[in-house]
């Protein structure tokens, strides 16, 4: 378990998590509670990293959450938001039966994701309302490393299911865990969650080929010739058993702050801080890394060769936390046969969505 300061008691999560999201996906699926959109899935070469693209057409219907309006002057400060009015609808706010996968006392409940694309997408969430766009807490980061551990473990000592290898750093029963915070980091519900894929479940729809080559990105940017590959900025450390996280993330987000706004922007950003963060970033955790990249945008248009000898814009991919895992998703088929037409495309999107770190060539 990671370290935990005094006076809390680590977060115990159930040692068969796997089994309780499984059938929770299952049963919720089979109700209609839950809606798993297929996908077509194929890989794109991005700058020596192989990326998964992936387009499901349904999804483009898929209602986007109403954002909450921004806080008056006289809002009520933080630590008071479970009291005021919300104006928006809020899906982790006593989750209905058929959602709620277990409690995780005292403040966190799992949830299912409605709209997944992923099977067995689940979400840790607060119970009590807080800012998606605040500070994580270390509450926050110690309950998803739980998480983390217990599909570590549960495959660690199921025979059946585990054949001890890695791949691409990546674990028999690693879970992929992201937050979005900010506007431009893909962020849709205003109140706090972060977002939990088993990993094995992402690989579904590649070919064996395909299946060998890729790995979860985020497991590999500890490696600083793996993040010089990516076009974004993107810091990384080690973590593990014992380990700080809230030390941990402290540091990613100065450096992330650092990106963005310069040393002298920075300057006011202390280890342990709470309330409103600075810059829009997109935060992953596996079991040995943890990973942040400032945002200073969602997505770009993509475009294809008009008749004209132009270019026309077919739509827009925009991209959230699972950037940080390799995986990018598009909504049509327009988009979907202009991204594997010129792969160059999404070279160029992900080198604008944050701070970018190679020149990008321009899509002629």
């Amino acid at each position: 378990m990671p370290a935990t300061p005094d006076g809390m008691a680590p977060v115990k999560v159930p040692a068969n998590l796997p089994e309780l999201v499984r059938g929770a996906f299952n049963r919720a699926r089979a109700s209609g509670d839950v809606h798993f959109f297929p996908t077509q899935v194929t890989l794109v070469n991005v700058n020596s990293i192989p990326f998964q693209l992936r387009f499901s057409p349904a999804l483009a219907s898929k209602p986007r959450a109403p954002q909450p309006p921004a806080p008056s002057p006289s809002a009520p400060p933080p630590g008071s938001t479970s009291t005021q009015e919300k104006h928006f609808f809020d899906p982790f706010d006593n989750p209905p039966a058929a959602m709620l996968i277990t409690p995780l006392p005292p403040s966190h409940n799992l949830v299912l994701n409605k709209f997944a694309i992923v099977p067995e997408h689940f979400i840790l969430a607060t119970q009590a309302f807080q800012e998606q766009t605040h500070l994580l807490e270390r509450d926050d980061l110690d309950a998803a490393y739980a998480c983390i551990e217990a599909y570590h473990y549960y495959h660690v000592n199921d025979n059946t299911n585990n054949e001890g290898g890695v791949v691409d750093g990546e674990r028999p029963g690693e879970l992929f865990v992201f937050f979005n915070s900010g506007a431009a980091s893909g962020s849709s519900q205003p109140h706090r969650h972060v977002q939990m894929l088993p990993a094995e479940r992402m690989r579904e729809g590649l070919s064996g080929d395909e299946e060998a080559a890729w790995g979860v990105l985020a497991a590999g940017l500890v490696d600083g010739s793996v993040r010089g590959r990516v076009p974004f900025q993107t810091f990384a450390e080690g973590i593990g058993e014992g380990v700080d996280l809230g030390a941990v993330y402290d540091r990613l987000y100065r450096r992330a702050c650092e990106a963005v706004l310069g040393s002298e922007g920075a300057t006011g950003v202390e280890g342990g801080g709470t309330g409103q963060a600075l810059v829009d970033y997109n935060l992953a955790m596996t079991r040995d890394v943890m990973v942040m990249a400032p945002r200073v945008a969602e997505g770009e248009a993509v475009t294809c060769a008009g008749e004209d000898g132009g270019r026309r814009a077919v739509g827009k991919l925009a991209l959230n936390g699972t950037v940080l895992a390799g995986t990018a998703l598009v909504k049509s088929q327009a988009e979907w046969d202009a991204l594997r037409a010129e792969p160059e495309q999404l070279l160029q999107v992900l080198g604008r969505i944050g701070v970018p770190t190679i020149q990008t060539p321009s899509v002629r």
